[in-house]
């Protein structure tokens, strides 16, 4: 399972963007797939969580109203649609896969499958 990020940029604050998730070798409608972002110096977190085959979503306080995950199962992708974008959104944002449902989706030790990451930088 292979999964690639794009989209990201530089974008002036209140922009917007939208980050793409490719995966390969499996569907993300399985166990559920998220957005985590990372600043340097600190641990990934969560930014958006779809679990796809239940329809449910989770969001970030801190992007709430801002941003949407979507899937496209068809095409085997997922999406992050990012508006009203605040400097401090500036990260790199990964998608990831879970392997199974156990487990706090909140955090990354409940995916096994990660992208490589698409820098997102905010200038205000």
């Amino acid at each position: 399972v292979q999964l690639q990020a794009s989209g990201g940029g530089l974008v002036q604050a209140g922009g917007s963007l939208r980050l793409s998730c490719a995966a390969s070798g499996r569907t993300f409608s399985e166990y559920g797939a998220g957005w985590f972002r990372q600043t340097p110096g600190k641990e990934p977190h969560i930014v958006a969580y779809t679990d796809v085959f239940g329809g449910s979503t989770y969001y970030a306080d801190s992007v709430m109203g801002r941003f949407t995950i979507s899937t496209d199962n068809t095409k085997n992708m997922m999406f992050l649609q990012m508006n009203s974008l605040k400097p401090e959104d500036t990260a790199v944002y990964y998608c990831a896969g879970r392997s199974q449902f156990s487990g706090d989706f909140t955090v990354p030790g409940a995916y096994v499958y990660w992208g490589h990451g698409t820098l997102v930088t905010v200038s205000s």
